[in-house]
């Protein structure tokens, strides 16, 4: 267990996610989730090789989250004061404008992080609780911030701007921010190793499809377009996130239905996308609909690869030309059924996959395409963990 560890946390509203990882091999020494923060049915899960721990119980907020956390480590025999770890790395949703690569952490930039919850209300606030509790759980390691935002930090001007008036614009700090960042930048970086070439000269499509979906195009080792926008609301279809909508449905609601913004935002954000459509937002739940004959399901299922598609064929002609393209995360690497719909007539761009290794279940990086296809498809695994590991240690040093 000794050696040069980080450990990562990921804190939402009412969850924390935790890996121990070693930067420089990759391996995850420990890991678990903390789930239900502030209800009476709380549940810690801990991970450590092929031992599995589980506590159940009220867990009142995240400095009891994080306790417990410790714990766990402490119970299963892997003390973290005994487990050679040198810092903390935290996932942070937002870094709006300010923040375009990792920091440390110390009160002024808490702060600031703080005060960009204005562009990141459901996410941000949760971030700052779980770093201020880290760093009073572990006040002598240093911390570092990550964001999700930073590798869109520097999309060109015309991805990034909205068509509305300037000054409201800049006002309100309105703009393509983009999410899901730190995995694109991972997964960009393991294509170009798989495929042993110099990411300067690889123009890629990537889609990182699970329960927040968002696709990029990449050009040279730079991200020139995304999906996600001011808020990780814009873009594909998600398990319960509507995507791209005319914002003039948002005045209808308002006007004719009676809801408030607060009822909008809520349906838009969590009673949308696969969920608003079939009821459910799994996807292993909505193929077993299908099968079922569920026409509702099947409409979910088609809308969402139908939107898909339209951002690849998009990104092809921003691109110019594609080399690459690449799905990741839970549905991106584990639904061949998607895969399939999404890359399917698209043979006129040089784009297609073979079915026998599109069925292929594996963790490992792998082709899809047909051997000699001008545009190569891949299945990749994204490793959001090892990426702020790294990002944090490098930083650190």
């Amino acid at each position: 267990m000794m050696g040069r560890n980080i450990l990562v946390l990921n804190c939402g509203s009412s969850s924390i996610k935790y890996q121990l990882v070693n930067p420089g091999t990759g391996v995850v020494q420990a890991g678990g989730i903390i789930e239900r923060i502030g209800q009476k049915d709380g549940t810690v899960t801990h991970q450590f090789g092929d031992q599995k721990f589980t506590v159940d119980g009220p867990i009142a907020d995240h400095s009891v989250g994080i306790t417990l956390m410790r714990k766990m480590f402490a119970d299963s025999g892997t003390s973290l004061e005994d487990s050679g770890i040198v810092a903390v790395g935290h996932r942070v949703v937002h870094g709006g404008a300010r923040f375009c690569e990792p920091v440390l952490l110390d009160d002024a930039t808490v702060a600031a992080i703080e005060e960009l919850s204005v562009l990141a209300p459901l996410h941000n606030p949760a971030n700052v609780i779980g770093i201020e509790r880290a760093r009073a759980a572990f006040p002598t390691l240093p911390q570092v911030a990550v964001f999700d935002t930073a590798f869109f930090r520097d999309l060109p001007a015309a991805a990034s701007t909205y068509a509305i008036d300037h000054k409201v614009a800049a006002a309100h700090q309105i703009r393509r921010y983009g999410f899901h960042g730190t995995s694109h930048q991972y997964v960009a970086g393991r294509v170009a190793k798989y495929l042993e070439r110099d990411p300067a000269d690889i123009n890629q499509i990537i889609l990182h499809l699970g329960n927040g979906a968002s696709i990029s195009a990449i050009s040279g080792g730079a991200a020139i377009e995304t999906s996600m926008g001011m808020t990780p609301l814009e873009g594909l279809v998600m398990g319960t996130r509507s995507g791209d909508i005319d914002p003039g449905v948002l005045f209808h609601l308002h006007r004719v239905a009676g809801l408030s913004v607060t009822q909008i935002d809520a349906l838009l954000n969590r009673g949308s996308g696969m969920l608003g459509l079939s009821g459910v937002s799994d996807f292993r739940d909505l193929h077993s609909l299908i099968q079922a004959g569920d026409a509702g399901a099947q409409l979910a299922l088609d809308v969402y690869c139908h939107r898909a598609k339209k951002y690849v064929g998009a990104y092809y002609a921003v691109l110019g030309s594609v080399d690459a393209i690449t799905f990741t995360a839970g549905v991106g690497e584990n639904d061949s059924v998607v895969r399939d719909l999404i890359m399917r007539g698209l043979a006129g761009l040089g784009i297609s996959i073979d079915p026998a290794r599109n069925e292929v279940r594996s963790s490992e990086s792998r082709v899809i395409s047909p051997v000699d296809s001008p545009v190569t498809v891949l299945v990749v695994p994204t490793n959001e963990e090892l990426a702020i590991a790294r990002a944090t240690l490098a930083l650190v040093d």
